[in-house]
């Protein structure tokens, strides 16, 4: 097998960890739920918490459903959604917890200039996206692959630009291939809700995306 020159497929970055864009809040609440990723025990050994933070890259998986090759040119340029802005701190600044025991993930959310909707506020659209990429990613730790069904968004309060908030997603329930997860977008501090949100995912097979299911 001829290997191809790593500048075709470079080393990835972990763009959930913190950058200098990221806001005091951010910061601080990073450093809380990171800090439960690993406890101490009483003979002072380390061993994993009950939060896992979650990796986040800005590009796909190198093969499709079903095994089909990428092509190199295809590959080079596909970028995910909400990793697509480089400038840090321009666009969607963001970084998932998930715990496995209490069935929940958590997100810390820094929302860039480049999100703007009314004027030095969040766009709807970009809440969505956060809020459909935030419950997509946990049902995903629940079934995989999953794909959105049904989103169901009720905005309650302006979102400022530049501010952190916490989107929290919740399994309500799982029917066969049907996962139920109900999610919340908060001030940092938890006092004021910005915005409500219900999702329907579905389990996917392999069969179900080549015939457009």
């Amino acid at each position: 097998m001829v290997a191809l020159p790593s500048v075709l497929f470079p080393k990835r970055s972990d763009l959930s960890l913190p950058n200098s864009s990221w806001g005091s809040e951010m910061m601080r609440l990073y450093e809380h739920y990171n800090g439960q990723c690993e406890v101490e025990t009483q003979g002072g050994q380390k061993q994993r918490g009950l939060w896992r933070r979650l990796p986040s890259y800005n590009r796909s998986l190198k093969y499709a459903t079903g095994g089909a090759y990428l092509s190199k040119i295809i590959q080079s340029k596909a970028r995910f959604f909400t990793r697509h802005i480089r400038d840090p701190g321009a666009g969607f600044e963001y970084v998932l917890f998930s715990n496995k025991e209490e069935k929940k993930c958590v997100c810390i959310f820094q929302a860039g200039h480049l999100l703007e909707g009314f004027p030095g506020h969040v766009h709807g659209g970009a809440i969505a996206t956060m809020i459909d990429t935030v419950t997509g990613v946990h049902a995903s730790l629940i079934a995989v692959p999953v794909m959105t069904a049904n989103l169901n968004i009720n905005y309650r309060s302006p979102i400022l630009l530049g501010s952190t908030v916490l989107i929290e997603s919740s399994l309500d329930t799982k029917e066969g291939r049907k996962i139920h997860t109900s999610c919340k977008v908060t001030s940092s501090d938890g006092s004021k809700l910005h915005t409500e949100a219900t999702a329907l995912f579905l389990s996917i097979s392999v069969g179900h995306l080549l015939k457009g299911q």
